[in-house]
């Protein structure tokens, strides 16, 4: 898959490279009444191309971060979670002693 974004890249820097041999030509770009900005046709094609780009780019890598760091979480989590775990022996349960006397287990009447 690097090959082909490899192969791609070159491809747009080659057309790059054409499109600004052939149309390397001063304009003006007026902004306002007064203000005139002289440059070359490539310039005003790569920077706003750029200015789109990179802003997604940096997004793209941030959100690729984060989804790697909760992998990583829910990695660990799932790794401790499937380590078993080995049963506590048997707490002995003491058994009450039977009363000898059917009179003490009555409760006693409220008058």
């Amino acid at each position: 898959m690097k090959i082909v974004r490899t192969i791609l890249l070159v491809l747009l820097l080659v057309a790059l490279a054409v499109f600004s041999y052939y149309n390397w030509l001063p304009v003006e770009v007026r902004i306002w009444e007064g203000l005139v900005w002289e440059t070359k046709i490539p310039v005003l094609v790569i920077i706003p191309f750029l200015a789109g780009l990179v802003p997604m780019w940096l997004a793209h890598l941030a959100a690729k971060w984060r989804m790697k760091r909760r992998i990583a979480a829910l990695e660990n989590a799932a790794r401790t979670a499937a380590v078993p775990v080995e049963p506590l022996p048997p707490v002995p349960v003491a058994e009450p002693e039977p009363a000898s006397d059917p009179a003490e287990l009555r409760e006693p009447l409220n008058p």
